[in-house]
């Protein structure tokens, strides 16, 4: 029998991975989506190319702020698994947006697992949970019984979505896992996250398009891997016999610097000239290092990461090389009409 997944964010960067994955397996995969004026699905619009050769792909309005259209979706789609992946996720607005991003990333889930528990057979349920809880670590590296010290909103946000999903797995039985999820980049990223920040500048200064990149904290130091590893992670968790929560991280730690150093070297150039200090993208409280150890989900998930942290750069740098190059002929073009 085939298997339906329910995956809130679906058009994120891990939404269209995990819809791919889930493609690929035989899932037909349903995705909420937030009714707009505008479509925001560019990251799944491939997965429609050639609708015959796949299970379908079908997205539904919905809202992680809607409790009862989220139970509604659930009594009509009787989804296998759920991924919740929809979130407020930038750090640093939900500074400027705390009551919102609270409402979505923590109540949102919260209503999310009472729908849930409703439900005469209810799914197997993932959280996206994330490194940002640790916030001010207490030890180094994280694990899963590492403490949290959230130094956010979205910190502090998702610490709530977590302790929701282990409440309601011990208090009703429910499979629900969380992911704790270390820094998970991808070509894919929004171009407001620092490293899809740094390599869609990159590409367009090589190509005579961007003059200044605009940063803060360059000392920040990160797990980084690649998004398409670890939606594998979050895949695995919902096959085992048990519920559990595990860290995905790559072990290895960078700081903002160095991955300057990568991409930019990577084009032949030196980063310094470019790369001019704001402090409008320094946050209130900052979390100066965060570097996780996957031990768990290495020993029972069978899961480690593939991609290495020079590959996952000059992967996006490649990437964004493209688009400048579309964008300069674009703009070549324009001149010449003119």
């Amino acid at each position: 029998m085939t298997k339906k997944a329910l995956i809130t964010g679906i058009t994120g960067q891990d939404g269209s991975y995990l819809t791919e994955l889930l493609l690929e397996k035989g899932y037909e995969v349903y995705g909420i989506v937030r009714r707009s004026s505008t479509f925001g699905t560019d990251r799944i619009e491939h997965l429609y190319q050639d609708p015959h050769k796949r299970p379908p792909l079908k997205l539904i309005y919905g809202d992680l702020t809607d409790g009862g259209n989220l139970s509604s979706i659930l009594s009509e789609i009787q989804p296998d698994e759920v991924y919740n992946l929809g979130a407020q996720s930038h750090v640093r607005v939900s500074f400027d947006q705390p009551i919102y991003t609270a409402n979505v990333d923590a109540l949102g889930t919260l209503r999310l697992l009472e729908a849930l528990r409703m439900m005469k057979n209810p799914p197997r349920f993932y959280q996206a949970s994330s490194s940002e809880m640790y916030g001010k670590v207490v030890q180094t590296p994280q694990t899963e019984e590492t403490p949290f010290y959230p130094r956010s909103p979205y910190g502090c946000a998702k610490v709530y979505g977590f302790w929701q999903t282990v409440n309601y797995r011990e208090a009703y039985g429910l499979f629900a896992c969380n992911g704790i999820l270390f820094n998970h980049e991808s070509p894919r990223r929004g171009e407001t996250f620092v490293t899809r920040k740094i390599t869609r500048a990159a590409a367009r200064i090589k190509l005579g398009l961007q003059k200044k990149l605009y940063l803060g904290n360059l000392e920040a130091s990160r797990d980084w891997g690649f998004a398409g590893d670890y939606v594998e992670a979050m895949w695995r968790m919902l096959q085992q016999e048990t519920p559990d929560d595990y860290v995905v991280a790559t072990g290895q730690t960078h700081t903002v610097k160095e991955f300057l150093d990568e991409v930019f070297g990577y084009l032949e150039m030196d980063w310094k000239p470019y790369v001019e200090i704001d402090p409008r993208y320094y946050r209130p409280t900052e979390v100066d290092l965060l570097l996780g150890d996957a031990a768990k989900a290495r020993r029972i998930l069978n899961w480690s990461p593939k991609v290495t942290f020079r590959e996952l750069a000059r992967m996006m740098v490649d990437a964004d090389l493209k688009l400048a190059d579309n964008e300069k002929v674009l703009k070549d073009h324009g001149c010449r009409k003119q």
